[in-house]
């Protein structure tokens, strides 16, 4: 009897990290595949080719997986948007790479990108506060940006900031639901020239003369 491609072969020993990793990536596509809530542990010990009990050795139950998972997710996403910030000093380029930071992890974690936003577990307290921290980590980043070069307020600028992650949020989600239409290049380019053309007229204070 030989296993089926989707699972693993049994047996093998693994250090822990490697364990670990291999159970995770088990279970990213198990969650994926069937939503948090229909997807088993056995299932997922089965995928990764382990027994039960190797399984419930690393994670106590189907939660502490998920939010291993969720966790790994947000903090790419967060390297990602935080990379694009410190990329250039041109504000114009930035606001190109956040949004390309977006698409790219859309585009690459597919998979992941629906785990984090699309899961039908986002209503869970653990959840939504993981996301919302991410949310404010890539806030905090964009909007300390704007509060120095166009002199806003603090909460002021967190609220352009706020509006510009909704709208990378959104429309990669939608470009994902729809990747044939345009080309990944050519969608973060024009949401992104959509974003420049509103942050862009707030000036920056180096720009404004002196009364």
């Amino acid at each position: 009897m030989t296993a089926s491609p989707a699972t693993r072969p049994r047996g093998t020993r693994l250090p822990r990290l490697a364990r670990r990793r291999q159970l995770l990536d088990a279970a990213m596509e198990v969650f994926v595949a069937r939503g948090y809530h229909a997807a088993a542990m056995d299932e997922i010990a089965d995928r990764a080719g382990v027994s039960k009990p190797v399984l419930y050795q690393h994670f106590p139950g189907k939660q502490d997986l998920y939010l291993a998972l969720l966790d790994e997710s947000v903090d790419k996403l967060v390297e990602a948007v935080a990379e694009a910030i410190r990329s250039t000093a041109d504000n114009r380029q930035r606001v190109n790479a956040t949004f390309a930071a977006y698409f790219g992890y859309v585009a690459e974690h597919s998979g992941t990108f629906k785990l984090v936003f699309e899961s039908d577990f986002t209503s869970e307290p653990a959840v939504r506060a993981r996301l919302a921290a991410a949310d404010r980590v890539c806030a905090d980043l964009i909007s300390q940006v704007i509060k120095e070069d166009a002199g806003l307020a603090d909460d002021e600028a967190y609220l352009l900031s706020i509006g510009l992650l909704g709208m990378a949020q959104v429309s990669a989600r939608h470009w994902l639901a729809t990747m044939d239409a345009i080309p990944r290049e050519a969608a973060e380019q024009l949401v992104a020239r959509l974003a420049w053309r509103g942050i862009s007229g707030w000036p920056r204070t180096s720009d404004q003369p002196e009364h």
